[in-house]
């Protein structure tokens, strides 16, 4: 992910917190709030009761590799936010965690919305 798809500011998480929707499951919880852009930034908070800091930074680089490699709706700030049990979880397991919380949203990109119909 580039640098532009992060949400930085402090302001930023505050207004997806505060007005986004959100859903959950047993290892995340997700906030999402459409920004009106044409992309979608991300933000991930990992708390201390996830672990320890190498803990935390695993959990944050398997969302961040899980997301690069996960077509989204653009024009969305969504916020992933790590509950405890989180920290022994395996890559497939996680990725399944989060497809289904944006599925469950509706901002998952189908397969078949990927492929473009041509005449020639």
């Amino acid at each position: 992910m580039r640098g532009e798809q992060y949400l930085r500011k402090p302001v930023q998480y505050a207004f997806v917190y505060n007005k986004g929707n959100s859903w959950a499951n047993n290892l995340l919880v997700m906030k999402a709030l459409s920004n009106g852009l044409m992309s979608s930034r991300y933000g991930f908070s990992v708390g201390r009761r996830v672990g320890k800091a190498v803990v935390r930074n695993r959990v944050k680089r398997l969302l961040r590799e899980i997301l690069r490699a996960t077509t989204l709706r653009p024009g969305w700030d969504i916020i992933f936010i790590a509950r405890s049990s989180t920290a022994g979880v395996k890559y497939a397991e996680l990725e399944k965690a989060v497809k289904d919380l944006l599925s469950r949203a509706g901002l998952l990109v189908e397969s078949y919305e990927n492929v473009s119909l041509r005449s020639d």
